[in-house]
């Protein structure tokens, strides 16, 4: 009944910029939250950014993996059910399949980017991002 879906992926040079989306069915986002994932071939499905559910007085705290800060930024869209992931300044090491995942009772980001993809329980199919001159 919970399905995610993202899109916005595709070929882009490097510099350039995608925005992906996550839409959700089934499944309330806003009161979760939602962590985006990429795995490139034969590295392992790496967190590279988290926004938080709603946590006391302030809604939507982000994270970012230490690689993709400053380039990228994570946000959501209530009325939508979406979260979305702005990439700017695409370099070819960002190339990779990108999965937006939520699993249920997480809501604050916390440990992140520490957090095990093996732990979440909702995954998008995943849109491929490809970043070549």
């Amino acid at each position: 009944q919970v399905q995610l879906v993202e899109s916005g992926g595709g070929l882009v040079q490097p510099g350039g910029s995608l925005r992906l989306s996550c839409a959700a069915s089934g499944l309330t986002l806003d009161t979760h939250a939602v962590v985006w994932f990429r795995q490139a071939p034969g590295k392992a499905r790496e967190g590279i950014s988290c926004i938080s559910g709603y946590v006391g007085s302030t809604y939507g705290i982000t994270r970012y993996r230490d690689s993709v800060k400053g380039r990228f930024t994570i946000s959501r869209d209530n009325a939508k059910n979406t979260v979305y992931l702005q990439m700017n300044n695409l370099k070819p090491e960002d190339t990779a399949v990108y999965y937006c995942a939520v699993e249920s009772g997480y809501q604050y980001c916390s440990g992140f980017p520490g957090t095990v993809a093996s732990d979440f329980d909702h995954w998008g199919q995943g849109t491929q991002v490809t970043v070549s001159s």
